[in-house]
């Protein structure tokens, strides 16, 4: 862990990159053109590290192409590292069955004195509700240690000091609901949104609430015609309405028979009407990084990254600058990690995260 005068050397900054308005804000560009910067300042490493969302997809900055290496000396990457930041579908759970061997694979951590944190791009749930799920499960997780992309959101517009004067549209769920509320934002929108139909007629003009400062996008099972014109009604006529994306996962897994349409389906639908490119907050954009490192003093270079994507888990470390194990447990297969189409290689993978249990350190 790291003392208090290192982690209070931990600064972070955001900058606006350029002139636009944002009514009662401070400037925010119309394209989403903001700066985060995040840098640490102490005796043990100085790393300044700045990720540019405008004109350009700012999660995707980072690939490796070196080959990935198996895991086999589990003691050595678990002695490597202070904290281990987990996805949960896929690494932790399967839907609503645990995997086998993860209680006991945290419970040695923890005993190591390792910190854990789990981070994932479901912005369905607040941290509240992943919580219950985690103790549903038999797993003794403090909300603290939970950060989900609903949550990163919030965070975010905390972080600009965005206004409590001017209201949030959520083309999302109930967590991201929760989240803005637990965060003093006004909102609308949101499932009940789900209901909503538009007729059309000579003349029709729809209104829209022109108090509306930012629009929320997510993985949305309620998502129609009547929110993507009212998101992008309030996007491209509000002054300075910011277009924030949780993630833009193209697939997600609701049932174990197939892939089903992800959040970046209804993202892509809004940037498609708006031409705008979004502020992501979720995997793999750095943002949840730079909260999680600040928030607990880490040096990223003593984290590893543990989950099962490619695009977002093992990326969302290498953008951070830490270290990425990838488990097959989940949506990648090792055919899928070795092919030569693939362009993103963590430092290792293996199995499923119990391998930690049974993988001791190489005969020397």
């Amino acid at each position: 862990m790291l003392s208090k005068a290192v982690a209070s050397a931990v600064s972070t900054t955001l900058t606006p990159t350029t002139t636009s308005k944002f009514i009662g804000l401070k400037r925010v560009s119309f394209v989403s053109s903001f700066s985060f910067s995040f840098k640490w300042n102490n005796s043990f490493e100085t790393k300044s590290f700045k990720c540019q969302s405008g004109g350009s997809r700012m999660e995707n900055f980072v690939t490796r192409a070196s080959a990935a290496q198996p895991l086999k000396n589990a003691d050595e990457l678990i002695d490597s590292v202070e904290t281990f930041i987990f996805d949960c579908d896929g690494v932790i759970w399967k839907g609503d069955k645990l995997i086998d061997g993860v209680p006991e694979t945290l419970d040695m951590l923890r005993s190591k004195g390792k910190r854990l944190v789990f981070v994932t791009n479901n912005s369905t749930k607040s941290r509240k509700q992943y919580g219950k799920k985690f103790e549903t499960l038999g797993l003794n997780i403090s909300e603290e240690e939970i950060f989900a992309s609903s949550f990163a959101a919030a965070a975010y517009l905390k972080s600009i000091d965005f206004p409590k004067d001017k209201k949030v549209y959520v083309i999302g769920e109930d967590g991201i609901l929760k989240e803005l509320e637990l965060a003093g934002f006004q909102y609308l929108g949101g499932p009940e949104d789900g209901t909503k139909k538009i007729e059309l007629k000579p003349g029709f003009l729809m209104e829209h609430d022109k108090d509306v400062g930012a629009v929320v996008v997510g993985f949305d099972r309620y998502f129609n015609y009547y929110k993507v014109q009212y998101g992008t009604l309030c996007i491209r006529e509000n002054p300075g309405c910011l277009f924030i994306a949780t993630n833009r996962d193209a697939v997600t897994h609701l049932t174990d028979a197939q892939e089903w349409a992800g959040g970046g389906s209804m993202v892509g639908a809004i940037l498609g009407s708006t031409q705008r490119e979004p502020q992501v907050v979720g995997k793999p954009s750095t943002f949840m990084m730079d909260y999680v490192a600040n928030k607990f003093g880490i040096l990223k270079s003593q984290i590893c990254m543990v989950g099962d994507r490619l695009d977002t888990d093992i990326l969302f470390g290498q953008n951070g600058g830490c270290k990425t194990l990838l488990v097959l447990s989940g949506v990648t297969s090792l055919s899928m990690l070795q092919s030569p189409n693939n362009t993103i290689k963590p430092d290792f993978y293996t199995n499923k995260i119990s391998d930690f249990l049974s993988l001791k350190a190489a005969a020397v």
